[in-house]
């Protein structure tokens, strides 16, 4: 296997069972000491997780094999944040295989080669697996769902689809995907992508299939909430026949509709506060069959006579004032969560191969489900920070080093923030491990437990 020897230098390392065991064991008798120490928080959430075990089946592979720990080290490359990260060649001599079980750092061809060789279809499994212990993990509340196109743009040269940002601007090459937020933990369920030229009337179902495997049967039907660019008649149909969703989607108001609307009488909406009223209606679409429709109209102002409309229509029965102050606002809560972890992985266009994205977001996924998790343990402030900043002041920032006694890993910190919050979750790893009915040992560290200090 391709692996970076120095900044201008790849080559050839052996990566056979024996030999991974072995140069792991020897860089751990070396007293490792780097600049990327703050990963190794990420182990017990791992295990938690079971991590080690969703890669195993993605791969396909044992776990005395390679194909796991390079599936470990996308996921380590996409918490920190970085972008070229194999090709600045600088990390071969920081112990940064090692928080894989490698002792090497795999080349951009290794990892190419990996990702080229498993399908969408395997990436949506580990989607689905995720996302159902996320939800065992109460990552979900699963009671609203937000959906919405990420696009980036892409400067490739081959001939493909421009789309336009905002009305009024130039329309560009994008790469593009979808998003399955939980309205209420922010927390990504699942996403989907393809090629510029797919639409959110396509793509929005098989997205609603992925997160209905992940969030399982729920006694209600969940909340989907959409911007005016998933209004459609053939994409609210296919979520009627979907019994575990209703839609709620603004209605394009067409100048004709919105005249309709002005000539209501002020007694038809239900003043609610001062400037604000609604009313519930139907809407029957032009086509026959599209059968006829719940519309919740909102009306702003003071007189009517200058008030302004917004209408949304929504494919279940939902009160109308609970559905528009209280469940769509948060919608925009997918902006939030776009602007805080899009580093991870999902800022960059990337290759045209749709495999290839396809595992590396896949993996990015899995990187902030577990960066969420140590954001949990380090207090308020810290767990406020966006992932760049997590990335640079605590995975890379932190000061230490790794020794080995016995059949434990120790790892010593010198500057940690919030280290009494650390200290309650982190010390003494191997019996809060225990307690929570988790083996303690490592499977892609041969089995050495892991403790932590913080000085």
């Amino acid at each position: 296997m391709q692996a970076v020897a120095t900044r201008a230098l790849n080559r050839p390392a052996p990566s056979d069972p024996h030999s991974l065991e072995r140069g792991v064991r020897q860089a751990l008798a070396d007293n490792v000491c780097g600049s990327h120490l703050g990963l190794l928080l990420l182990v017990p959430e791992h295990l938690r997780l079971g991590t080690w075990d969703l890669l195993l089946a993605w791969t396909g592979q044992p776990p005395e094999r390679v194909e796991p720990r390079l599936a470990l080290q996308l996921v380590h490359e996409a918490a920190l944040c970085v972008a070229g990260l194999r090709a600045a060649r600088s990390l071969p001599q920081t112990g940064f295989g090692l928080l894989q079980g490698l002792p090497f750092l795999a080349s951009d061809l290794a990892v190419h080669e990996l990702l080229g060789a498993h399908t969408v279809t395997e990436a949506h499994d580990l989607q689905r697996a995720l996302g159902q212990r996320r939800r065992a993990c109460g990552d979900y509340a699963g009671k609203v769902l937000v959906v919405d196109p990420h696009r980036l743009r892409s400067h490739t040269k081959r001939r493909m689809r421009r789309r336009r940002k905002e009305p009024t601007a130039r329309p560009t090459k994008v790469a593009q995907t979808f998003f399955a937020i939980d309205g209420d933990t922010c927390q990504p369920v699942c996403f989907t992508t393809g090629t510029a030229s797919r639409t959110v009337t396509q793509a929005t179902p098989e997205l609603l299939d992925l997160a209905a495997a992940a969030l399982g049967p729920r006694p209600e039907p969940t909340l989907v909430l959409a911007d005016a660019e998933h209004f459609s008649l053939e994409l609210i149909q296919q979520v009627r026949a979907r019994t575990g969703f209703d839609l709620l989607v603004p209605m394009i108001l067409q100048p004709s509709y919105l005249r309709r609307l002005r000539e209501l009488p002020a007694e038809a909406f239900r003043r609610r506060w001062a400037g604000y009223a609604t009313l519930r209606t139907s809407y029957a679409p032009s086509k026959p069959q599209g059968g006829t429709l719940p519309l919740l109209v909102q009306r702003f102002g003071e007189p009517p006579a200058e008030c302004k409309f917004n209408a949304f229509v929504c494919t279940g029965q939902r009160d109308e004032l609970e559905a528009l102050t209280d469940d769509y606002p948060k919608r925009w809560h997918v902006e939030e969560f776009f602007n805080r972890e899009q580093p991870l992985g999902w800022e960059r266009a990337g290759t045209q191969n749709v495999n290839i994205r396809y595992g590396h977001r896949t993996m990015a996924l899995l990187a902030q489900a577990v960066l969420r998790r140590l954001r949990l343990r380090l207090g308020e402030v810290v767990a406020g920070w966006d992932a760049r900043h997590l990335a640079k002041d605590v995975l890379q920032g932190l000061e230490g080093d790794v020794r080995v006694t016995e059949d434990t890993i120790v790892v010593t910190y010198y500057n940690a923030p919030n280290a009494d919050s650390l200290r309650i979750h982190y010390e003494n790893l191997p019996e809060k491990l225990r307690a929570e009915n988790l083996n303690p040992g490592v499977p892609w560290l041969y089995g050495y437990k892991l403790d932590f200090r913080f000085r």
